[in-house]
């Protein structure tokens, strides 16, 4: 009898460790297909130029750990592509990258973007039902804006560079509904300093499409909108944007 008790208070303890390590610690990676629409424009000079974006078809990728370790943050990592270009028939004349572009000249704005956010956050809550984070992102653009004359004057292009590392506030709130298999959550960052406004939220549905010790995977659909109003100058470069980028999303995550 005491060996039978001994044996059963093991495997009990077993049990319930690996359930709580599977709960406090885990690793996350996920990657999502964005159909983005953009609007807005930019300038060098603050007289931005708004321009017809083409929608396209973007990537956003993310690993997270977290763990039960008080006081050090959890820790997500995610890269985006923003990546687009457009046209416009100038109505006035456009001064950029030290480029006159005169009116009623058809020109193209290629815009390479991408974001890569590096996120500590805290989780206040977390279980079945609920959870919020809450923390910090460092987000840093790394870009660059062109235009060019298509018609007049192909050769007729300026482009201006940039690095901007932005902070910005964190949070996550995720509900679960029980015994279903679907979920839902709202993540986002933001950032209000001088003329400088950013935002990146995102609203998803979740469902689990595998569930054990060893793996989670969960198939998600969202929509996500990040907004750009930069004023942002550096020793030999002036940048003005009010850009929007926007759209539905679809995507898998892996739970380890």
């Amino acid at each position: 009898m005491k060996k039978t008790a001994i044996t059963l208070g093991i495997v009990t303890l077993c049990s319930s460790f690996s359930s709580q390590a599977d709960t406090l610690l885990g690793l996350y990676a996920g990657a999502q297909g964005w159909n983005m629409e953009t609007t807005g424009g930019f300038s060098d000079g603050g007289d931005n130029r708004d321009f017809n974006f083409e929608d396209k078809a973007q990537s956003n990728i993310y690993v997270a750990f977290e763990h039960p370790i008080p006081l050090i943050p959890n820790i997500k990592v995610q890269r985006t592509d923003m990546s687009t270009d457009g046209d416009v028939t100038l109505e006035s004349n456009f001064n950029f990258g030290g480029k006159l572009y005169s009116s009623n000249s058809e020109v193209n704005a290629d815009i390479q973007l991408t974001a890569t956010d590096i996120i500590l956050y805290y989780e206040f809550f977390d279980n079945d039902l609920i959870s919020f984070d809450f923390g910090i992102n460092a987000k840093y653009l790394d870009g660059e804006f062109m235009v060019t004359d298509d018609k007049a004057d192909p050769d007729r292009t300026a482009n201006i560079d940039f690095s901007v590392p932005v902070p910005m506030l964190y949070s996550r709130l995720a509900l679960g509904i029980p015994f279903t298999g679907f979920g839902a959550y709202v993540e986002g960052s933001y950032l209000s300093l001088d003329d400088n406004t950013l935002t990146d939220y995102q609203a998803v549905v979740t469902y689990s499409l595998m569930e054990n010790l060893a793996l989670d995977v969960t198939f998600q659909v969202g929509y996500r909108a990040v907004s750009l109003e930069l004023d942002y100058s550096d020793n030999s470069n002036n940048i003005h944007s009010d850009l929007e980028f926007k759209g539905p999303f679809a995507g898998l995550e892996v739970h380890f």
